[in-house]
């Protein structure tokens, strides 16, 4: 049986390598920060995506997008940087549907695929980014796709 201090320990180190493994793929802080601003400025300029979330950010985008990168940081680097509530954020909007999930993967797989350094990377982000979709699709009050 381990010890808090133990599982502590063995905590840190798992993060350690998760971050090490990460960083040796070509997955900096200058690389997340780089994937958020762009994929960001598609969603913006996409017909669909865009709309859901000016209603939701208006002109917050710049708090947006530090806690973006702070999110993605933290899920990727380990760096435990993120503090927020996603689900509770995501099961306020209204209007979204199952097809707009698709669409902000799609979008960034191809935001992904224009800047990740190698396909290790792509598979990284976006396997991630699969998760947290379903995740959150399947807590929210979807609109039928029209």
């Amino acid at each position: 049986m381990h010890t808090p201090i133990h599982q502590i320990a063995e905590l840190q180190e798992a993060r350690a390598q998760a971050r090490a493994e990460a960083e040796a793929l070509g997955v900096t802080e200058a690389f997340i920060s780089d994937l958020v601003e762009t994929f960001y400025t598609r969603v913006r300029a996409h017909p669909e995506l865009g709309p859901i979330f000016a209603k939701e950010i208006g002109d917050q985008w710049e708090p947006h997008l530090a806690k973006m990168k702070r999110f993605w940081s933290s899920i990727i680097l380990r760096t435990n940087t993120y503090d927020g509530r996603p689900m509770p954020a995501h099961m306020k909007l209204t209007g979204v549907s199952q097809k707009n999930f698709t669409q902000w993967l799609e979008l960034f797989q191809a935001t992904l695929t224009d800047l990740a350094p190698n396909p290790e990377v792509t598979q990284l982000f976006h396997g991630r980014a699969e998760t947290i979709a379903t995740r959150l699709s399947s807590m929210m009050n979807l609109v039928p796709d029209a």
